[in-house]
């Protein structure tokens, strides 16, 4: 299933499940999951404006996946426990571990090839019979568990989301935020990057801007 499909498929659920989260709790912190949350955070975005309830702290989008596979790939290959990981969504960067262990630039092009089709390699491996919602749930349960945290005051909780930044000229983009008892309350930079991964950024923006605009104007125009 394309990108293209979720959407159609998800962008009127998104649409119409955010319409009553804005009627019957605006204050709640929405973890937006469907894919593709490219599209679908923008989409909630534009109905909680228009409802006069927006708060970009409490509208995030769920990459915990990509964090998750690229994690498990990355220690697997490195044969130890990863100490440093980022992961942008559409385009999953690993970054140097803090540790005598290393990968070659190829091992880390493959990882993040990887990363970016782990959703199909499970769909293979079921052979068609199922897809990776396990890993998703889990996913979402991590990242949750990661705003309850925030909400009942425990300090420093850090987590990958995809939410309203000006990290980028993109009005919306994936890095590590601090969570706390409002939400977002800190939008983190990316940090020092390797010319692999800028090369990747760069790359991934055209296809972000896009989907970005996807779902403002499905928003606008239904």
């Amino acid at each position: 299933m394309t990108r293209d499909d979720l959407f159609n498929i998800n962008a009127g659920i998104v649409k119409s499940l955010c319409t009553a989260i804005a009627k019957y709790c605006p204050n709640a912190i929405v973890n937006m999951i469907s894919n593709p949350v490219n599209s679908t955070v923008p989409i909630a975005a534009e109905v909680f404006k228009k409802a006069g309830t927006y708060d970009e702290s409490k509208l995030c989008g769920v990459t915990t996946l990509d964090v998750v596979r690229a994690k498990t790939f990355y220690a697997g290959k490195a044969r130890f426990r990863l100490l440093m990981l980022m992961s942008l969504l559409s385009a999953a960067m690993l970054a140097t571990p803090a540790s005598n262990a290393s990968l070659s630039h190829e091992d880390i092009k493959a990882l993040t090839k990887r990363t970016q089709d782990g959703g199909t390699e499970v769909v293979e491996a079921k052979a068609g019979k199922g897809s990776a919602t396990l890993s998703m749930a889990y996913a979402g349960a991590v990242f949750a568990d990661a705003c309850l945290k925030g909400l009942n005051g425990v300090p420093d909780i850090v987590e990958c989301s995809y939410v309203q930044s000006s990290i980028t000229e993109l009005p919306f983009f994936a890095s590590k935020v601090r969570l706390g008892k409002n939400g977002v309350e800190e939008v983190l930079g990316l940090g020092p990057l390797s010319d692999y991964e800028k090369e990747g950024l760069e790359n991934l923006k055209p296809e972000l801007k896009s989907s970005i605009e996807k779902g403002i104007k499905f928003a606008k125009e239904n």
